[in-house]
């Protein structure tokens, strides 16, 4: 059956299905000269070099020549396979993009609208370096209506994407206002608070990874074992993780007791969660708990939140040697404030405030944003879903 919206605004119509091949010029992309590359934009280098990454990490660097003057649409050949981005001014692609310039009349808009919704379609040999080529893509068929149709398809998707991008500035907004007053509120005059030094205030104990040739470590365990990716995909207060060992994993049968803070003082340096029950993590992780004696002089909640200056610290603080990692002398002396314990509680509550709102998956502007995508990919693929049998 027709799409019912469409249907209701222009009656039967006929769609006509072409391969990709007979619609676009396929492009590879290729190597930039050396001499007309710069990896800072300049009067002279002022053509964006695009490769394969997602949105800003596509930006490769700049030259003064474009190879593609006309809108297209680019996919990504390596890496992100797949991804399709729209492009409306002078590009210079490398080898890890095909261009798509358009040989008929057609929007492109609704041709990028189409091609998300077939981008992780693409069957890429997984022998070598996966790759994809314009033999792997030239016979996709895409449908296309009449361009009024198409036009109407591009109007109502753009309003959904103009939404998701105005939530998005407004979420980049808030985060630096939420990052603004996190800073002011953290910061204290050197008379005006006590002062700790991290080894006196914490139990320092580093993480560490059990044995993978021992199969029993990891086998129907309940011990949580945390790694940076908890923190990607779980954010920064966590009391599950990813992965789990048994007891037997266990070095000296001890955990790190719960509400410790991690925080990675080797590869991603600086990040940093909060762990509310007993654990385990990997070596990249230094383990903060509390010293008994500071136990009643501090909300936990509070050391978190101060452990984003940590964190900013670290990354200014590295040492090389094989793989950058923290200058652990300079950390255990980092100096950690401590205001009265409900000073703390005031500066939680109003921190927990903006945390929901910028960072909350489950609430605030985060939580809206993934609704309105979820809508838009919705009502995109009932928009650009047509029968390969004309009006039936």
């Amino acid at each position: 059956m027709m799409n019912k919206i469409l249907k209701k605004l222009f009656g039967d119509f006929k769609v006509e299905w072409k391969k990709l091949g007979e619609v676009f010029d396929i492009i590879a992309g290729g190597d930039v000269p050396k001499k007309a590359l710069s990896k800072e934009k300049n009067n002279e280098y002022n053509i964006p070099i695009l490769s394969n990454g997602i949105g800003d990490k596509a930006l490769y660097g700049w030259t003064n020549k474009a190879k593609i003057t006309k809108p297209s649409l680019t996919i990504s050949a390596r890496g992100t396979i797949g991804w399709t981005s729209y492009q409306e001014k002078p590009f210079f692609p490398i080898v890890r993009l095909l261009v798509l310039i358009p040989k008929i009349k057609l929007n492109l808009k609704y041709a990028y609208y189409f091609m998300k919704t077939i981008e992780k379609n693409y069957n890429v040999s997984k022998n070598g370096i996966p790759q994809l080529t314009k033999p792997m893509i030239k016979d996709k068929l895409i449908p296309l209506p009449p361009l009024e149709v198409q036009r109407e398809i591009v109007k109502i998707l753009d309003n959904f994407t103009e939404l998701t991008a105005e939530l998005t500035a407004e979420l980049t907004a808030r985060k630096k206002q939420y990052e603004y007053y996190r800073d002011m509120l953290l910061t204290f005059n050197d008379d005006e608070v006590e002062w700790k030094k991290l080894g006196e205030v914490f139990n320092l104990k580093n993480g560490y990874t059990p044995s993978k040739r021992n199969r029993k470590y990891w086998t129907n365990g309940d011990i949580p074992w945390f790694r940076m990716d908890d923190i990607r995909t779980n954010g920064r207060i966590l009391d599950n993780a990813l992965q789990t060992v048994s007891e037997s994993a266990v070095k000296g049968g001890k955990l790190f007791p719960a509400n410790s803070i991690i925080i990675a003082t080797s590869a991603t340096i600086g990040e940093h969660a909060l762990i509310t029950v007993p654990y385990l993590s990997n070596q990249r992780f230094t383990n903060l708990s509390l010293k008994e004696k500071y136990q009643n002089k501090f909300d936990i909640k509070f050391l978190f939140y101060y452990s984003f200056l940590l964190g900013e610290w670290c990354k200014n603080n590295t040492t090389m040697s094989s793989f950058a990692s923290v200058d652990m002398n300079g950390f255990r002396n980092f100096k950690i404030p401590i205001p009265p314990i409900e000073k703390q509680k005031e500066i939680v509550a109003i921190l927990d405030k903006f945390d929901t709102l910028t960072n909350s998956i489950s609430e605030g502007l985060p939580k809206e944003i993934e609704l309105r995508v979820k809508q838009y990919e919705y009502y995109r693929d009932k928009l650009l879903s047509f029968p390969k049998e004309n009006n039936e």
